[in-house]
């Protein structure tokens, strides 16, 4: 569904640069970098082209800043959490609540995230390592204190990390036919 435009925004201003990443992200989600263009993103933004273009040099470095944007909020929280004072078990099941919680609130960011996941682009790459390396390490790295203190049961915390963030990610990529079949309601 095509977004209402948004009344013209001056350049130079923090505000400005936030509704065009917020535009942006919707085109982006629905889609994807590909089939998103300029044209629509200024017009959601109520924006002109060359705006989009003074804050981003290219589509595809739209794109990154939208994508890191999340990226970087939800490594801040993930690594605060992790490095918290709190029991193993608490730390796991937080972060399970925080990625559940980080993603239910991004309607548009599930579908995006996908989008960003399945490039191999180099500086898709690049963001990919700069945020998620050091959170998917952490939480090994506590999931493997947890198996050491006899607080979680023995595993690989390989496969605990990537199940228990599988769990999360399945449920919001699975939300359009699960709804659809009527096995959950409106998943946000």
């Amino acid at each position: 569904m095509p977004r209402k435009a948004q009344p013209r925004r001056m350049p130079g201003t923090p505000e400005t640069r936030t509704v065009i990443l917020r535009a942006a992200e919707h085109i982006f989600a629905e889609r994807g970098l590909a089939g998103a263009r300029i044209d629509a993103i200024a017009a959601a933004a109520g924006v002109n082209k060359a705006l989009i273009y003074y804050y981003f040099k290219s589509k595809d470095a739209l794109y990154l800043a939208v994508v890191e944007e999340h990226m970087k909020e939800f490594s801040r929280q993930a690594l605060e959490l992790l490095a918290g004072d709190e029991s193993v078990p608490d730390k796991v099941l937080g972060y399970v609540s925080l990625h559940f919680d980080f993603i239910a609130a991004r309607t548009d960011y599930p579908r995006l995230f996908q989008r960003f996941m399945m490039s191999g682009d180099r500086p898709f790459m690049r963001v990919r390592q700069k945020y998620f390396s050091p959170v998917a390490r952490k939480f090994q790295q506590v999931i493997e204190q947890g198996i050491r203190s006899g607080e979680l049961c023995a595993s690989d915390s390989a496969h605990t990390a990537i199940s228990l963030v599988a769990l999360t990610v399945f449920y919001f990529s699975a939300a359009p036919v699960l709804e659809a079949s009527g096995i959950i309601d409106d998943p946000y």
